[in-house]
């Protein structure tokens, strides 16, 4: 594994983070990449990133043990006929795409079923790009590998130990399963997340006071309403219709939602939140999951001049790196006054330490 020679085709946030993941676990493997934007992988390369710049039909490629395909699904579609002919019979070639028959399809038409195992990393951000990409994106994170017909189970199993070795926890499963799943735990939360947005856009008033107000809950669970549209287009366009069929259930779900809000007190409506509250509590908190774990808490902070400024000062003189840190104007569902947030578990448990140690009140998020 640590000689290993790994091909990537597009280098944007996951094939980024998987491009530093290896070199972070792996020094000694060699990277290859190619890129449309040529500018992407020569930063890669000057970071110690990537090793050779490729290019879009590249000889080099066949020298690899595994490919990521990284790219959106028709590019990597694209690929396959000249990754067919070109790379060596012991290669892996695998996917990270969020839907998973489309590709199988095209594998399986092209005479690649044995050579591919399809993946999806359930970890993400609202942000895209190389830029954003990072080596520990995939720590304690599901993902899901969906083997093609006819992959050896040796191969199955290696595969499954690089992903371990970068930090992911991985899942086999069918390519139709997953996107039955992907479709109620990914794809119909993004659909919410930009209609409830819109909605807020549709009902507000002139003077914006709902735009003005909303923190806290309404930004949690709609902050994945920022990310890519065209990327969003294309997987409801790949998926549709497993979305379509579990947005039905959704919308008899809130149909029974509103029949019970319009009952005289509410009875049903104190069952649905006991029920939620219930199941959203079993969670457990070893995945990311489709959406990235925040690590963060909230500290109240007295009106005075350089306030925030000591506290940054503060936790940077320990080595704590902070994320985003802001001022909470609406605590209607927050406590503290200030929202600060860390890249892991152990800046923010060290954070939450120091501070209270100045006696400093902070609050810690459920």
């Amino acid at each position: 594994m640590e000689n290993l020679t790994v091909g990537f085709i597009g280098l944007g946030l996951i094939g980024g983070s998987i491009a530093k993941a290896l070199r972070k676990f792996h020094p000694n493997c060699r990277i290859m990449a190619y890129s449309r934007t040529l500018e992407t992988v020569e930063t890669a390369k000057q970071e110690g990133v990537v090793d050779i710049v490729c290019e879009k039909e590249d000889p080099f490629f066949s020298a690899c043990d595994y490919i990521f395909m990284c790219a959106p699904v028709s590019s990597n579609i694209e690929h396959l006929q000249f990754l067919k002919d070109n790379m060596r019979p012991a290669c892996i070639l695998t996917d990270v795409g969020s839907v998973k028959t489309p590709i199988h399809d095209a594998i399986d038409a092209i005479g690649l079923s044995s050579m591919f195992i399809g993946g999806h990393p359930m970890a993400g951000s609202e942000k895209s790009g190389y830029a954003n990409a990072t080596d520990y994106l995939f720590e304690n994170s599901y993902y899901i590998l969906t083997p093609g017909n006819g992959v050896p189970q040796e191969k199955i199993d290696a595969f499954s130990c690089l992903i371990s070795s970068i930090g992911g926890l991985p899942i086999t499963i069918s390519c139709g399963e997953h996107d039955y799943i992907t479709a109620v735990i990914s794809h119909l939360p993004h659909v919410i997340a930009s209609t409830l947005v819109n909605a807020v856009q549709r009902l507000d008033g002139p003077e914006t006071h709902m735009k003005m107000i909303a923190a806290g809950g309404f930004k949690d669970i709609t902050r994945i309403a920022s990310s890519s549209p065209e990327m969003w287009q294309q997987i409801c366009s790949e998926n549709q219709d497993n979305i379509a069929r579990v947005i039905d259930v959704y919308i008899d779900m809130l149909k029974d939602a509103k029949e019970m809000i319009c009952e005289t007190g509410c009875p049903g409506v104190y069952r649905m939140f006991e029920e939620s509250r219930d199941y959203r509590n079993s969670f457990g908190d070893s995945s990311s999951g489709p959406i990235k774990k925040s690590y963060s808490f909230y500290c109240d902070l007295y009106d005075e001049p350089g306030g925030i400024a000591t506290i940054t000062i503060m936790l940077a003189m320990r080595g704590i790196s902070i994320k985003n840190i802001g001022i909470v104007h609406n605590r209607a569902f927050e406590e503290g006054v200030l929202n600060i947030e860390f890249y892991d578990e152990d800046s923010c448990r060290q954070a939450m330490t120091i501070l209270r140690s100045r006696n400093y009140t902070v609050h810690e998020k459920n």
